[in-house]
C-alpha cells in the first residue's frame, strides 16, 4: 500500500508529499520496523518513494526521507511553477533521482531562478528534466503505481496523480478554491475542463491532495466549491 506524508515547504507554504510503498498489511508493520532495525529485508531495509513538488526545504525533506527508510527514485512536479521546484537541485544532488513534468512546463523550468527572484525568493536554479510524462502515462513507486492525467489550466503543463483514491493535484483545485489563471499562460476556460471533465469525474470519495492548504475530496468539491460547478 502506499503510504503518504505531507511536508508544508517555504515561506509560500507549498505541500510537498512524500510518498512511498510500506512492505506488506498494516497489521505487518511491526515486523517491517523489526526488519528494518535488522538492516534485511528489501534494499536492505530501504522502501521505493517518490517526492512530489518539492517547493523548498530540501533538507527538511530529506530528514523525512532518512527518518522513513525511503529511497526516493523520482521527484514529480504536478507543476513547475517555482514554488513547487525550488527545491529540485539540491534534491537531485542528494538522492540521484530523476526529475519528471511534462513537456509544456519545460519553460517555467529553465526559468525558475528568475522567476522566484522576481517575487522576492532566492532558489537554486534546476537542470532539464531527466524525461517528460504525458496523459495515460504510468509512474511505478515501487510495485504501485500512479497516473498521470494532463489538467492544465493553472499552467499548460499540470498534471495530476492518481492512485486508488488518492489525487495529488498541485495548484488545479483547493478546498472551497481553484489555482490562479492569471498568471503567465494559465487560463480559466482550460482550468475549468480540467476539473470538470478530469478531477469532477472521480468518485467522490477521492482524496485531494492540494498544493497548498488542507486536504480534500473530490465530492466536497463538486458540491462546495463556488468557482467550478459540476
Amino acid at each position: 500500500m502506499l503510504r503518504v506524508e505531507q511536508i508544508p515547504t517555504g515561506q509560500l507554504m507549498t505541500n510537498c508529499y512524500l510518498l512511498w510503498e510500506e512492505w506488506g498489511r498494516s497489521e505487518d508493520l511491526s515486523e517491517v520496523r523489526m526488519t528494518r532495525r535488522a538492516g534485511k529485508g528489501e534494499e536492505g531495509g530501504k522502501r521505493k518513494g517518490v517526492i512530489i513538488d518539492p517547493g523548498d526545504d530540501a533538507q527538511k525533506i530529506l530528514m523525512r526521507v532518512r527518518n522513513h527508510n525511503i529511497e526516493v527514485d523520482k521527484i514529480l512536479a504536478t507543476h513547475c511553477h517555482f514554488d513547487h521546484i525550488g527545491a529540485v537541485a539540491q534534491l537531485k544532488r542528494e538522492l540521484d533521482a530523476e526529475f519528471i513534468i511534462h513537456k509544456d512546463d519545460l519553460s517555467f523550468v529553465r526559468d525558475c531562478k528568475n522567476a522566484a527572484r522576481k517575487w522576492g525568493f532566492h532558489i537554486e536554479q534546476p537542470d532539464d528534466p531527466d524525461r517528460f510524462i504525458d496523459e495515460g502515462d504510468t509512474i511505478m513507486v515501487g510495485s504501485s503505481s500512479l497516473e498521470v492525467v494532463h489538467t492544465p489550466g493553472h499552467s499548460p503543463g499540470g498534471v495530476s496523480y492518481l492512485n486508488d483514491t488518492m489525487a495529488f493535484v498541485g495548484d488545479c483545485l483547493f478546498q472551497g478554491s481553484i489555482g490562479r489563471t492569471d498568471f503567465h499562460m494559465g487560463s480559466f476556460a482550460v482550468l475549468e475542463k480540467s476539473i470538470k471533465e478530469k478531477l469532477y469525474t472521480l468518485p467522490d470519495d477521492t482524496k485531494v491532495y492540494t498544493g497548498h492548504g488542507p486536504q480534500t475530496t473530490i465530492g466536497h468539491e463538486k458540491k462546495y466549491n463556488p468557482f467550478v460547478r459540476p
